[in-house]
């Protein structure tokens, strides 16, 4: 608790001690109401009143000076005057007693929810360290320049991105995915701001400024989502806008109409009992609950997703979400990791598969091709280049040389064609690279660009989630789309295309949804920007450092988990479904208690708690939002 909700607590405690006091004293106490000392007790309940209330009748005054009339500082002040002019001393004390604990509660609430995010999201580093005359010195990672070589100790927080030039370690990743798993760290590995160094001492040298950093961007977009509201949140100002002033013009009418209408018919006009419903209607329309618990609950979300890895850069895109019925995938990258590896070794007759991998690493030892890294990774031994000599490249066929004294040749069907060697033509799906040794065929080796462990579940829960359409789109072969979308389970793929392509089939797809639907295109980052920009929704993949997916994205998926995109839609609905309780609940109880209170029904009690117990129970079920479990 703040200093500064101590002292609102503290001025509770006070005026509920004196209002209670006060009260026994005044039925009990010496028959000061008998007496006729109406004045005492005016200067008695004054002291509670203007303890609790005073800031709120300054806030009044100040509101009226500027023009700024209907809040509901106004309407407490207002109504709370009027009980105690009207001589209900009690009623107008506890009016403000009660607002005061509503405003204390709410305060608390809104706090606490800032703090869950903030230990979410604790990513800020306090400083970097910089060696200066062999020792090293803490400073502000703002005055760290681009190029210098900083140390990160184990238990610290990397301050700003860098590559690391010397020692090995682990990453905790936890503040930026939500996952728990270390990442190994080595000399030439990119490393980002944010993470936690467990165990060796790096030393890093940084290839950004602390602004341009990781940490930097993603504190801005969490701290700035709230600059971008939803449309619920833009009704409830323009509904506040208009519903504030009609209540007061209602009271006022509800005040002097009546009577009025009774003195023309000859009959008491009873202005004391209608000057009562109005003070009461006036208490019971404060729209403090829509007001604050409406925000509350899209700031709950996007706090409850930013602690799972999923940056949500605004209120409306949160709700965007939740009414997604069409989501559109890249493949590369998105649905698979988007990097070779050997996904099957199959060896001829009389050759065994380590055999036929060891030929083939060999052979590849001088390339940088990927499918040569591949294969050499899948090997996993050190490569003698000594064994390896007479290395001929043959373009668009692969790579013949001498290993140990073996002629081998290492390529796709053509290659062997070429050599005249007889192959076997695999059924799976990828890179076929053949292998012949002396003449005589080896075996081939099937490379793949692997689906990520976690796609097949992502598209059941997007399924599940309420996504009616799940689309692939991919600039790869027709025959590798189409095993994979088979694979995953996607409804529709369109392979062989284009930048320019995708964009023309996110076209297709909005011009054929409904008018209440949205269309999310889920990509990398980087060569999906013109797609992403075009949906009604972008979500980037893969983004772990990626300014480009950073900023050309909605929301951003910080662990390249598509398992995320179902995580998120629910976040979504959940929010919205607070917030249309909240709506519906604050509105139900607001109109039924004004229709009640301005035909005298309801006491000023029960516009305490058309009031302030609405905002709390409305508080309450928004700080949910700021907690998902998925089923």
């Amino acid at each position: 608790m703040t200093r500064k909700q101590k002292k609102v607590l503290a001025r509770i405690i006070v005026s509920a001690v004196l209002l209670i006091v006060f009260q026994v004293i005044s039925v009990s106490g010496g028959g000061i109401a008998d007496a006729g000392h109406g004045w005492v007790m005016f200067g008695m309940f004054m002291i509670p009143y203007l303890i609790i209330g005073y800031d709120i009748l300054k806030k009044a005054v100040l509101g009226i000076v500027h023009g700024e009339l209907f809040d509901e500082n106004f309407l407490m002040a207002v109504a709370t005057v009027g009980a105690i002019a009207l001589g209900e001393y009690v009623e107008g004390t506890a009016v403000m007693l009660f607002y005061q604990i509503g405003e204390l509660f709410q305060s608390y609430a809104v706090g606490k929810s800032r703090k869950n995010i903030t230990e979410l999201m604790d990513i800020r580093p306090d400083y970097a360290n910089v060696e200066r005359d062999g020792e090293l010195v803490q400073v502000d990672p703002d005055e760290v320049a681009v190029g210098t070589v900083i140390t990160v100790q184990p238990g610290e927080k990397v301050p700003i991105d860098g590559v690391v030039v010397g020692g090995s370690s682990s990453l905790n990743t936890s503040a930026l995915t939500g996952e728990s798993v270390p990442r190994e760290a080595l000399v030439g590995d990119e490393v980002i701001s944010g993470c936690v160094n467990l165990s060796g001492v790096l030393q890093i040298r940084t290839t950004k400024g602390f602004g341009e950093s990781t940490v930097s961007k993603i504190l801005d977009l969490v701290e700035n989502s709230s600059m971008k509201k939803s449309r619920s949140e833009n009704f409830i100002t323009r509904f506040a806008r208009y519903y504030t002033p009609a209540v007061c013009i209602g009271a006022f009418l509800l005040a002097v109409l009546p009577p009025l209408c009774s003195l023309l018919l000859g009959r008491e006009a009873g202005w004391s009992q209608w000057l009562i419903r109005a003070l009461t209607t006036l208490v019971i329309s404060c729209p403090c609950a829509l007001v604050i618990s409406i925000p509350l609950s899209f700031f709950g979300g996007i706090g409850g997703a930013s602690s799972k890895g999923i940056l949500i850069k605004g209120s409306n895109y949160l709700e965007a979400l939740g009414e997604t019925t069409c989501v559109v995938c890249d493949k590369t990258g998105t649905l698979t990791k988007g990097v070779f590896a050997v996904t099957r070794v199959e060896p001829a007759d009389g050759v065994s598969g380590e055999e036929l991998l060891e030929t083939a690493a060999y052979v590849e030892n001088y390339s940088n091709h990927p499918i040569s890294k591949s294969l050499k990774e899948a090997y996993g031994k050190p490569i003698d280049a000594a064994a390896v000599n007479d290395v001929e490249e043959i373009g668009g066929h692969g790579v013949t040389a001498v290993v140990n004294g073996r002629k081998a040749a290492v390529g796709n069907a053509k290659l062997m064609e070429r050599l005249g060697i007889v192959c076997q033509t695999p059924r799976e799906v990828g890179t076929q690279v053949h292998v012949a040794v002396n003449g005589a065929y080896a075996g081939y080796i099937l490379i793949a660009d692997v689906i990520k462990p976690n796609a097949k579940a992502a598209v059941a829960k997007m399924k599940a989630a309420g996504v009616k359409k799940i689309v692939m789109l991919t600039g790869d072969s027709k025959r590798v789309a189409e095993a994979v979308a088979e694979e995953l389970g996607i409804d529709t793929v369109k392979s062989e295309l284009l930048p320019e392509d995708k964009v023309n089939e996110v076209e297709s797809l909005l011009a054929a949804k409904g008018k209440k639907e949205k269309l999310a295109f889920v990509g990398d980052g980087i060569n999906d920007a013109p797609v992403l920009s075009r949906a009604d929704l972008g979500i980037a993949m893969g983004a772990l450092g990626s300014d480009a997916a950073i900023e050309a994205a909605d929301i951003v998926l910080m662990d390249d988990d598509p398992e995320k995109i179902a995580t998120a839609i629910g976040i979504s609905r959940k929010t919205l479904g607070i917030v249309r309780q909240n709506i519906a609940f604050a509105l139900a109880v607001k109109f039924l208690c004004l229709a009640f209170g301005a035909l005298g029904a309801l006491s000023m009690w029960w516009a305490i708690f058309a009031d302030v117990g609405v905002m709390v129970i409305a508080v309450l079920n928004a700080t949910r939002a700021l907690r998902y479990r998925q089923r």
